[in-house]
């Protein structure tokens, strides 16, 4: 993908099978974090708190990257791999036909926000 300016652009610009749950993710990121500021870094649309990237979402070739700071993956590390899911230190990949529970997306917005303030 090319350079973007903002999530909007992002999400068009991504293949046709993943736009729906680029969108989706927008949706419930910007719901758990709603004070947060919509932004793009290394070419990957997130949200930023006080400064601080908390929560970011891409589109690679085959599968979607879900982005938190390191300490919400690993307080969440037994629900994500009860989910099925392969997780990094500081993210997760899914196929787009495979996303991440809404209920986890939200609960680990909220865990990478907490540590803007801790």
């Amino acid at each position: 993908m090319a350079t973007i300016a903002d999530h909007d652009s992002y999400i068009a610009a991504a293949p046709e099978a993943f736009r729906p749950v680029l969108t989706h993710l927008r949706d419930l990121l910007g719901g758990a974090l709603p004070e947060a500021e919509e932004m793009t870094a290394y070419n990957m649309p997130g949200f930023r708190i006080h400064g601080t990237v908390v929560a970011s979402y891409a589109a690679f070739s085959k599968q979607v990257g879900l982005y938190f700071l390191a300490p919400a993956i690993s307080d969440h590390a037994e629900e994500i791999a009860e989910a099925g899911l392969k997780a990094s230190k500081t993210g997760i990949t899914f196929p787009p036909h495979k996303p991440v529970p809404d209920d986890l997306v939200t609960r680990l917005a909220r865990a990478s926000r907490k540590r803007v303030d801790d």
